[in-house]
């Protein structure tokens, strides 16, 4: 975005052109106040901004400091040469102090691509900006902006910092007692990055597994923290003053959350969704039959292609989506199938229904599908499980053998895969989906080839009759 300011002659006024929407209108009286509150001379003239190119909607507050840096160089009270070198990103509150805005990184990485050297944004925000890799100026008020345009100071320049805690705090599997094959299954979708559904009765441990997922999964490389940094940055979910994002993300929305709220592009123009804030992390649908079915829909499209194509009145765009997807359910809309010791009073109707919820081709986009059986009293007394430290270090070995050379298949494998095919309701996907778990066992085996037996631990995985029928 290029802001342009002209000054003439004529009643005083101050208009603001170039699409700009109401938030951006309202930075006429946020720039007046602020530069008058630095002690710097409001011209009395017409003055008109312009915000380029005039096609684009401009939403926000984060202009108010480039409209302000135009008006005083325009008004020559600093040098309009030294305003042309610099990006300029920031709030103005009425007393002249600049405050942090979102997608400060993003636009930092727009004026490095332009050629541009230097930035100057808020001082919260210098940590963020400085990702880049472009020159931050830290600013606190106005005057110290104009002080510094003049040359008659050098702001402080930041240092990079993560801003995050080195080793984030996620629950441990060391709380969960018994429930092994699930643990196995919550291991397998972590080495493997397979999506996981766990269904059984109420009160089997299900949610307490789905949220210590984030837990065992290896930590954020530099590009993909990079990444997460940018969206949560655009979605104001940075704390002020931290940078980059160490830790995966982990969104749990509610089942009455609506498909804009989950996919994206809610409220006034295109806002990322939960899947786009889960992005290189963990979505987790608690509850998952109580979500509404269009919502659910909407995510088979971004599990196969890792994004999520908007098409609004205000224009279009591609979010990237690349995360875990994890849900939990019961087998009934009671709750009592699957447990021994109670007794369903779900009609078939009402089970058929319950089942319709999901359809087939979601279920098919699960790698793993565990039914959770209630945990028996000597399980609960017995000792603690173990750790997610131990965990990790298994799941970031099996990933890195992965990386390096997918294990292949044996004959023996290959002909019962082929049997599965013919016997099972396996789909394309399905076999697929099956082949490639296969291949995550293998690895967290340290197996040269995929053998039989890891198909056939990676096929009773599949749904349940309760769920596929």
């Amino acid at each position: 975005m290029e802001v342009e300011a002209h000054l003439q002659s004529g009643v005083p006024a101050f208009s603001i052109v170039g699409l700009a929407d109401r938030a951006c209108q309202e930075a006429k009286h946020r720039v007046r106040s602020g530069i008058a509150a630095a002690g710097l001379e409001w011209p009395r003239r017409r003055i008109t901004v312009n915000l380029a190119p005039a096609w684009l909607r401009k939403e926000g507050s984060s202009f108010d400091l480039a409209i302000a840096l135009a008006v005083l160089a325009a008004s020559h009270q600093v040098p309009a040469e030294r305003v042309g070198d610099h990006a300029a990103v920031g709030e103005l509150a009425l007393d002249g102090t600049v405050r942090p805005v979102g997608g400060v990184v993003v636009a930092a990485e727009g004026a490095r691509r332009d050629g541009l050297t230097r930035i100057v944004c808020a001082a919260e925000s210098a940590p963020e900006a400085a990702l880049a890799g472009i020159e931050t100026v830290p600013i606190e008020h106005l005057a110290e902006l104009a002080s510094y345009l003049r040359g008659e100071m050098e702001p402080h320049r930041p240092v990079a910092a993560n801003g995050m805690p080195s080793t984030p705090r996620y629950p441990d599997l060391v709380d969960i007692r018994g429930q092994h094959r699930a643990r196995r299954a919550l291991e397998l979708a972590a080495a493997g990055g397979h999506n996981l559904l766990l269904a059984g009765p109420p009160g089997t441990g299900k949610t307490m597994l789905a949220r210590r997922l984030p837990g065992v999964l290896p930590p954020l490389t530099v590009d993909e923290a990079l990444e997460v940094t940018r969206i949560h940055s655009v979605a104001r979910l940075l704390r002020p003053g931290a940078g980059l994002v160490r830790q995966r993300p982990f969104r749990a929305p509610h089942h009455s959350a609506s498909m804009p709220a989950v996919v994206g592009g809610g409220g006034s123009g295109l806002r990322p969704g939960e899947a786009t804030l889960a992005h290189n992390g963990v979505l987790l649908l608690d509850e998952l039959p109580e979500f509404q079915r269009p919502v659910l829909e909407a995510l088979r499209q971004p599990l196969e292609d890792g994004t999520i194509a908007l098409a609004r009145v205000e224009g279009r765009a591609v979010f990237p989506a690349r995360f875990q997807l994890v849900g939990t359910m019961n087998l009934c809309p009671c709750g009592a199938r699957g447990d021994p010791s109670a007794e369903c009073s779900c009609s078939p109707q009402r089970v058929a229904s319950f089942r319709d919820k999901l359809s087939r081709a979601l279920l098919d986009r699960f790698d793993l599908v565990v039914t959770v059986p209630r945990a028996r009293a000597a399980e609960l007394a017995g000792s603690h499980g173990e750790a997610s430290d131990r965990v990790r270090e298994r799941v970031v070995a099996a990933r890195d053998r992965l990386a390096a050379s997918r294990p292949p298949r044996t004959p023996p494998a290959d002909a019962l895969l082929d049997r599965a095919v013919e016997r099972l309701p396996l789909s394309g996907r399905g076999r697929a989906r099956v082949a490639r778990l296969a291949e995550t066992v293998a690895a967290l085996a340290a197996a040269d080839a995929v053998g039989p037996g890891h198909v056939a631990e990676a096929l009773a995985y599949r749904p349940p009759r309760e769920l596929a029928a």
